[in-house]
């Protein structure tokens, strides 16, 4: 499990631009980003024991959200070589070592493609294919499709990995005109210091940073 250190100064500074004391569920969407096998099971490529840790954390929250009538969507990073969802030719050069072994891993239908097993969904919720580590700039344009279809106006952040996926989808987020929390005992990364230094950036200008229990009670307070 990560251990989280914000400054008390990041804080009070990013208080002033992205400071949420309450939510509505209604209109508001539990985002779980990337939480396949990929990127949990050890004996994937990109298998990491931060993002095995978080599992009870979002399905708690993915719990309540829907309990309390939100909306809950899934995300799973997804790799083409075809079409407008493509990467540039650039992106991602295969003769590099690992890089043709992560890209076949992340093409639907791969072993490790999909949700890890223990993540817990349920009827209604959102299972979506993103094509950037960025949600919303995705070409497909999925998110922001559920997100518009759903009336929604927060968007609380979890999942894997904390300075990529998760950190791309919040700034995007913002710029968009969503609230945003991102939780920080339920997002994962490789690192200690990349997962804090996420988060400190997140804090001062993109979103509020809040744990799994506080998430929690103001979803109950809600009710």
């Amino acid at each position: 499990m990560h251990i989280t250190r914000i400054p008390d100064w990041a804080i009070e500074r990013g208080a002033a631009l992205n400071s949420f004391e309450a939510l509505s569920p209604a209109r508001t969407a539990l985002v779980n980003i990337d939480m396949q096998s990929v990127f949990l099971d050890e004996d994937q490529i990109y298998g990491n024991a931060h993002a095995r840790d978080i599992i009870g954390a979002v399905n708690t929250l993915s719990a309540a959200m829907r309990e309390a009538g939100g909306t809950v969507i899934w995300t799973r990073q997804t790799h083409t070589h075809h079409g407008p969802c493509a990467p540039p030719a650039w992106q991602y050069d295969e003769t590099k070592p690992g890089v043709a072994a992560g890209v076949a891993a992340l093409q639907a239908g791969a072993a490790g493609h999909g949700l890890y097993p223990a993540m817990v969904t349920a009827e209604g919720d959102i299972v979506l294919d993103k094509h950037r580590y960025g949600a919303l700039s995705c070409p497909a344009g999925n998110l922001r499709r559920a997100l518009d279809e759903a009336g929604v106006e927060m968007v609380v952040i979890t999942g894997t990995l904390t300075n990529c996926c998760c950190e791309s989808t919040a700034r995007e987020a913002n710029l968009a005109g969503f609230k945003v929390i991102v939780v920080s005992d339920a997002t994962a990364t490789l690192t200690d210091e990349e997962h804090n230094a996420a988060l400190l950036n997140l804090r001062l200008n993109f979103a509020d940073v809040r744990t799994t229990d506080e998430v929690l009670a103001m979803i109950t307070a809600a009710g």
